[in-house]
């Protein structure tokens, strides 16, 4: 049992920063974001014993995150719950740089989930084979969809 839990640590300091992007596009909030990353940590322990290794680590790990936060995001929307919000943002940058990363963002995540998973990971700079592997699609499929994505996103009023 030792071990799992060695192993379960190791790989999540390992891809904190992978499930945590994904968590954070599909987050409204900081604290939604950290939601997310929990419920991905819990599906990653409960899948360790059963990864077969047919994919590389890293493979299975997008590929939780990106469906466990689809999963939570359509949950959330059903239930259509209020928000409270604070007025404020206390981390807001008000430079012209930060506003276009924002707007950005904001369009980004009027995406349709699994579009919003494609854009994720070709921001990663991952190869083509490597996003259709994860979405579980193929490179032609992949390459139509991320075109007709990046125009979507340039059509996409503010």
């Amino acid at each position: 049992m030792e071990n799992k839990e060695q192993i379960f640590t190791e790989l999540l300091r390992e891809h904190k920063s992978t499930i945590y992007s994904v968590c954070f596009m599909y987050a409204e909030s900081a604290e939604e974001a950290d939601d997310l990353f929990s419920e991905v940590a819990i599906r990653l322990w409960q899948g360790l014993e059963s990864f077969e290794h047919r994919s590389s680590t890293s493979t299975w790990i997008w590929r939780v995150s990106l469906n466990t936060c689809i999963s939570c995001n359509r949950k959330t929307k059903r239930h259509n719950a209020p928000k409270l919000t604070m007025n404020r943002n206390l981390y807001e940058d008000t430079d012209s740089e930060s506003r276009q990363m924002r707007r950005l963002q904001a369009r980004i995540h009027r995406l349709k989930p699994f579009d919003r998973a494609i854009v994720l990971l070709w921001l990663e700079n991952m190869s083509y084979e490597e996003i259709a592997a994860i979405v579980g699609i193929s490179v032609k499929n992949l390459s139509v969809r991320l075109y007709r994505i990046k125009e979507e996103l340039k059509n996409m009023t503010d």
